[in-house]
């Protein structure tokens, strides 16, 4: 657990912001995120909106973005099927053809780095890639299974295992379609997308920053893709992982700054000090009692968040859910 004396949105000069669960649900906003981006522009911060999801394109996603009262370009958006593409334009000649198991996206952002998307395999394409799309037919999957046997190089656009589902429980996603290919195949896929570099390093590339910070609501893409691009990162509770996840959370998976929502771009994030069993930040002190840690204190719940969540992190160990239960109830999250 890091501390900022300034806000976030001052201390970073580009913020790679993950979407949904960040800055909306489906296509409702989450609450603040609008008003929190526009003051964390006005700050001189700048914005760039990092998704998993290869079946939209960047224009596609700055739509949507503008719909829930964000402002955007398609050049603020960076999509892991731009990742892919850099990846395969770095592999292949130019011109070379790619077999598309995927929607528009996908083939966008490889015509706009010179490669040439085909349906099929009696075209034979040099690369198999695949990417989410609502309308995936067996037709296709099994055309992208015959070239990765002929010997296309095969690379998936991200290996998500699931989407959210609206207000149902969640779909397959595009990591769990990938599979067909890959059991039918026996060959794995170059993954792209987050939790992987590729996008890490198409996200950098595009914007030029210097000192990025990862935002996002999931320990598995978002915070694991930030260690792995050796970026600091912001975990926010307005999508999938909520507080008990975070303190149970390996070390790939502990974010440097822990906030409510979007509004934590804007603050300061107070220190945590102590050592050994001991935690403490603003009012609270967070200290291990046998196989439990106990939560002392008043004051700013997420004080109190941050002072647990450092005691929870003391090694590489995870803390066990009973070790933090009792404590995470003293706070008003």
């Amino acid at each position: 657990m890091r501390a900022s004396d300034l806000p976030l949105s001052e201390a970073y000069d580009v913020a790679l912001l993950d979407l949904d669960g960040v800055v909306y649900i489906g296509r409702r906003p989450v609450p603040a995120a609008a008003e929190s981006l526009a003051k964390a522009r006005a700050a001189g911060q700048r914005l760039a909106f990092v998704t998993n999801n290869a079946s939209r394109t960047p224009a596609a996603v700055a739509g949507l973005l503008r719909d829930v009262g964000v402002p955007a370009d398609p050049r603020d958006v960076v999509t892991s099927a731009q990742a892919a593409a850099r990846l395969l334009a770095e592999r292949l000649p130019a011109g070379a053809r790619v077999l598309v198991v995927g929607g528009m996206g996908l083939r966008k952002a490889l015509y706009d780095r010179g490669l040439r998307p085909v349906s099929t395999a009696a075209e034979r394409p040099a690369a198999v890639v695949q990417g989410y799309e609502p309308g995936l037919s067996y037709g296709l999957i099994a055309e992208g299974a015959k070239a990765v046997r002929e010997g296309a190089l095969f690379v998936g656009s991200n290996g998500d295992y699931t989407i959210p589902g609206g207000d149902g429980p969640p779909k397959p996603g595009n990591g769990s379609l990938l599979q067909v290919i890959r059991y039918a195949t026996g060959i794995d896929p170059i993954v792209t997308g987050k939790p992987e570099r590729p996008l890490h390093h198409e996200s950098i590339l595009r914007t030029g920053a210097r000192r990025p910070l990862v935002v996002g609501d999931r320990l598995d893409t978002d915070i694991e893709g930030a260690h792995n691009g050796g970026a600091d990162s912001l975990l926010v509770f307005t999508g999938v992982t909520d507080p008990l996840a975070a303190l149970t959370a390996g070390p790939r998976h502990r974010p440097t700054y822990l906030a409510p929502d979007l509004t934590g771009l804007l603050v300061p994030h107070p220190e945590v000090g102590g050592d050994g069993d001991t935690r403490s930040c603003g009012g609270w002190t967070a200290r291990w009692d046998g196989d439990r840690i106990a939560l002392d204190g008043d004051g700013d719940p997420y004080d109190g968040l941050r002072a647990l969540a450092a005691a929870a992190w003391r090694s590489e160990t995870p803390a066990p859910r009973e070790a933090v239960t009792d404590a995470l109830g003293r706070l008003d999250l």
